[in-house]
């Protein structure tokens, strides 16, 4: 975890960059593709990923390691031919871990934050999920296992296959000639984020798009059919934690109140989508219309957007501490810190989705983070100067003061959908 800290600390900054670069490209051409609060909503969920990866925050059903040393017929030593052919068994490994998740109730809660975003750019890629907290997917890589392939270089490849998919989420980038028969480019992903039902689960592949063309998920952007981006049920929030969770809470529901016992256990294993006759008509669920304009875009003025700004600014910051002292820190720190960060991401999107308790909950989180910088002092200033510490204080101190500005701003709390 440690290695995979440091690459992050320089991955962050980078991809920062380049979202940076594509929305002053959307602006000076006129083509924008982001949209603030959605911007800052996908860059968040970004940041609960990497503190639950960091902090290992999944149990592990099954480990490349023991496949391995149950199934490898011999023992290779590493070269690049077995690079090339372990990064064909990952990208494999991928599109059947995506496939199912893509097909399946229970696994699709922990893959519907990815497709959340009713925007297409590079931040939404970064909409990555927390919800994945049991490890299954060593099972798909029984290829490699089975060729032996070592357990050092499934690790090194498998972060670089997941940045090497950040690069196609965009709408700046047409269609690339040969290449559209090789890998997966822009203009296939945007196919697979659309919601037209000729686009649904659809170009599931990571980096190599034969795997679709093989498989039949494959599907051409076509000109006569713009893709509309979302999910057919709307998050309706900006609250990464509520949009990871929000599917499985609602299958539960469904599981609980419908009335066959059959149905409360096939409803989990069910095609996506799928629920009990008697559930659709007690609690119906509006699905998304087929309309680029019909969006979740409630209206903030400049001043809520200047807090939203603050608050992101400062988690950035945190993590990026977080992750520069993360050899340093103890485990009990370290589990403490990402903690913190948390729920300072929890309590501030709650806050822009106008939640009625969420001022309550920001004057609880300041105080309570004020509480664990006094506990934890020494342990701080071991590991940064006294003006980090000092930018700490300052901002729990922000925090409990908008909480209080906001509820006196807007005793009745209620984001104006009419707006949406």
């Amino acid at each position: 975890m440690d290695t995979y800290a440091a690459v992050l600390l320089w991955a962050i900054p980078g991809f920062l960059i380049l979202v940076v670069i594509e929305v002053l490209y959307g602006h000076f051409t006129k083509k924008q593709s982001y949209v603030f609060m959605d911007t800052l909503a996908s860059l968040s969920s970004g940041m609960t990923n990497i503190l639950k990866d960091v902090l290992g925050l999944a149990v592990i059903l099954i480990s490349y390691p023991y496949i391995l040393n149950k199934l490898a017929l011999w023992e290779i030593e590493s070269n690049i031919g077995v690079y090339i052919v372990a990064f064909i068994c990952v990208d494999f490994a991928s599109y059947l871990v995506h496939l199912l998740n893509h097909k399946v109730n229970f696994f699709w809660n922990q893959h519907v934050i990815h497709h959340s975003s009713e925007e297409y750019n590079l931040a939404c890629a970064l909409r990555q999920s927390i919800s994945n907290l049991i490890g299954f997917g060593a099972i798909f890589l029984i290829p490699a296992a089975l060729l032996g392939v070592p357990t050092e270089i499934i690790m090194t490849l498998t972060p670089i296959h997941l940045f090497a998919q950040f690069w196609y989420h965009t709408k700046h980038i047409g269609k690339l000639g040969f290449l559209e028969y090789l890998i997966v480019t822009p203009s296939q992903h945007r196919v697979h984020h659309a919601i037209n039902p000729i686009y649904i689960d659809k170009n599931l592949a990571a980096i190599f798009c034969v795997w679709d063309r093989l498989f039949g998920t494959f599907q051409e952007e076509l000109e006569s059919e713009p893709p509309i981006y979302g999910t057919l049920k709307p998050a309706l929030s900006w609250n990464p934690f509520w949009i990871n969770f929000q599917h499985l809470f609602l299958l539960g529901r469904d599981a609980w109140f419908t009335k066959k016992w059959k149905d409360k256990f096939r409803i989990w294993f069910m095609p996506t989508g799928w629920r009990p006759k008697d559930v659709c008509i007690q609690f119906p669920i509006s699905a998304r219309m087929m309309d680029a304009n019909a969006k979740y875009t409630p209206h903030y003025d400049n001043a809520w957007k200047t807090v939203a700004v603050i608050h992101f600014g400062a988690l950035v910051v945190m993590l990026l501490f977080f992750l520069a002292q993360f050899s340093e820190l103890n485990s009990l720190f370290k589990i403490n810190f990402g903690l913190l960060i948390f729920l300072s991401i929890f309590g501030f999107t709650a806050l822009m989705d106008y939640q009625r308790w969420a001022p309550y909950f920001e004057l609880s989180r300041g105080l309570t983070c004020l509480l664990f910088l006094g506990l934890f002092q020494n342990q701080f200033l071991d590991s940064m100067t006294s003006l980090f510490f000092g930018f700490l204080i300052c901002y729990f101190l922000f925090t409990i003061g908008i909480a209080i500005w906001a509820k006196l701003k807007e005793p009745n709390r209620k984001l104006a959908l009419e707006n949406a």
